[in-house]
C-alpha cells in the first residue's frame, strides 16, 4: 500500500516536525506529497520519495530541477479550478463596468435622514455601461480561458482569443463564435476588456508590456488572474491608456491607486475548486505508484500505456543519445523479453515504461541494479500488474 502524505500551507520550518510525526504515527515515509502553497524550495527531500502532486496549477513551489535528478515526478492539477477562476473574472467584469465598487464605498460613508435623496440625486456620478455588445480579449485559450470566452459569448460580448499553442481539446471546447487573432497586438486592439489566462514562462513573463498597452483602446480594462509577472505592473499604470485594472497579484507599486482592484489571490479558491483539485490529484499520484503512467505531468512528459504483461520497469533518466540502446540492451543481457516499451521526452529528461512478463529473483536483481547504474538514470522501478 502507497502512503501519500498532504501537506497544506505548513510553515517550511515546521514541516520537518511534521515529517518527523508522520514517521513516528505510521512507521515509514510517505512515497508521496499532495501538496498546495508550501514552499519545497531548498528542502532535504527522502530518497524513497516517488512523487509530489500540487493541488493547483502553478508549481513554482516546487525544485522542478532538483525533482528530475532524484527521480520525483511532479504532477499539477490544470483546469481543476478553472470554473472558480472563470466565474470570479466575469463578476469583477462586471463589477469594474458598473463602478459597483466605488459606489458601495459611497454608500457606506453617506448615511442619514435624507440619504434616498442624496443618493436619487449623485447616483449618476456611478453610471457604468453594460456587457452586452462590448469586446473582450482573451489571451490564453487553455482550461481557464475557453471558460471565459463561452461565458462572454452567452453574455453577448464580442470575443477574440489569442494562443499561438492552441491545442486540440481546447479548440473543442470553444464556441465557434470566439474569433482569432494572428497576434498579441491584433487581440488588445479595440478590446474594452482584456483578461490573460497563460502559464508562467520566460515567454510569457512580461507578455503585457508598456509597449503592448500603448495599443490598447484608451480606458480598457485590464484582468490578471493568470500569475504574478505575467503583466508590468509598472507598466500598467505608467501612460494612463488603461481605464482599471484588476488583479488577483498586489504589489506595493499597484497600492492605493483608484484606478487599481486587488484581489487577495482568490481566483481559484472556493470550496468546490480545491475539492475539485485534490481529487484530480489523488488520481494523478495513485495511477502513477501504481502503473507508472503519467498525466498532467509537470517535469515528465504524460506517458500512458495498457498494463497487460506481468511487470513493468519505469525509468526517470537524462533526454540523451543512446539511452534507449542502454536499457534495452541491459534486458537483453538478464534474457528477458520486452513486450511492450514506451519513451516520451520532455526538456531535459525522458521517461521509458518497459513491459516484461514473468521475472525470476535473479533476473530482478540483476536488472534493479544494472538499470540503476546508468548514468543518466535518475530512478527505476519495477511495478507488478495491478489486480483487477
Amino acid at each position: 500500500m502507497y502512503q501519500i502524505k498532504t501537506y497544506n500551507a505548513i510553515a517550511k520550518e515546521g514541516l520537518d516536525t511534521f515529517k518527523e510525526n508522520y514517521q513516528v504515527n505510521t512507521g515509514q515515509e510517505p512515497d508521496a506529497y499532495m501538496i498546495r502553497s508550501i514552499d519545497l524550495h531548498d528542502y532535504q527531500f527522502e530518497p524513497g520519495l516517488l512523487a509530489i502532486a500540487r493541488c493547483g496549477a502553478g508549481f513554482n513551489n516546487i525544485p522542478l530541477d532538483a525533482c528530475s535528478e532524484q527521480g520525483i515526478a511532479v504532477f499539477n492539477t490544470p483546469g481543476g479550478n478553472a470554473n472558480a477562476v472563470k466565474e470570479v473574472v466575469i463578476a469583477l467584469m462586471v463589477i469594474a463596468n458598473r463602478n459597483l465598487i466605488e459606489a458601495a464605498n459611497w454608500s457606506a460613508q453617506n448615511v442619514g435622514e435624507d440619504i434616498s435623496l442624496r443618493t436619487e440625486r449623485e447616483k449618476s456620478r456611478f453610471n457604468g455601461h453594460e456587457l452586452f455588445g462590448k469586446r473582450l480579449a482573451v489571451i490564453g485559450m487553455g482550461h481557464v480561458g475557453s471558460l471565459v470566452a463561452n461565458a462572454a459569448i452567452d453574455l453577448g460580448m464580442d470575443v477574440i482569443g489569442y494562443d499561438p499553442y492552441l491545442s486540440v481539446d481546447a479548440a473543442w471546447n470553444l464556441t465557434a463564435r470566439v474569433q482569432r487573432a494572428a497576434t498579441l497586438a491584433d487581440a488588445v486592439k479595440g478590446a474594452d476588456f482584456i483578461t490573460v489566462h497563460v502559464p508562467k514562462s520566460e515567454e510569457t513573463t512580461g507578455m503585457i508590456n508598456q509597449e503592448l498597452l500603448a495599443q490598447v483602446k484608451p480606458g480598457a480594462i485590464l484582468f490578471n488572474y493568470s500569475r504574478l509577472g505575467i503583466v508590468d505592473n509598472q507598466a500598467a499604470l505608467a501612460n494612463g491608456q488603461l481605464g482599471q485594472y484588476v488583479t488577483d497579484f498586489g504589489e506595493d507599486c499597484l497600492q492605493d491607486n483608484p484606478k487599481v482592484t486587488i484581489t487577495p489571490h482568490l481566483g481559484g479558491s472556493t470550496k468546490e475548486a480545491e475539492i475539485n483539485c485534490a481529487k484530480m490529484a489523488v488520481d494523478e499520484l495513485t495511477q502513477y505508484l501504481e502503473t507508472g503512467n503519467t498525466t498532467n505531468a509537470v517535469n515528465l512528459p504524460d506517458v500512458v500505456a495498457p498494463f497487460t504483461s506481468q511487470h513493468r520497469f519505469t525509468i526517470i533518466h537524462r533526454n540523451i543519445p543512446n539511452m534507449l540502446g542502454q536499457i534495452s540492451t541491459a534486458i537483453a543481457k538478464a534474457e528477458v523479453n520486452i513486450d511492450n516499451l514506451v519513451n516520451r521526452a520532455k526538456g531535459e529528461y525522458a521517461y521509458t515504461m518497459v513491459d516484461v512478463g514473468e521475472l525470476t529473483a535473479e533476473q530482478t536483481e540483476i536488472l534493479t541494479t544494472t538499470l540503476n547504474q546508468i548514468d543518466a538514470v535518475s530512478r527505476v522501478r519495477l511495478l507488478d500488474r495491478p489486480k483487477q
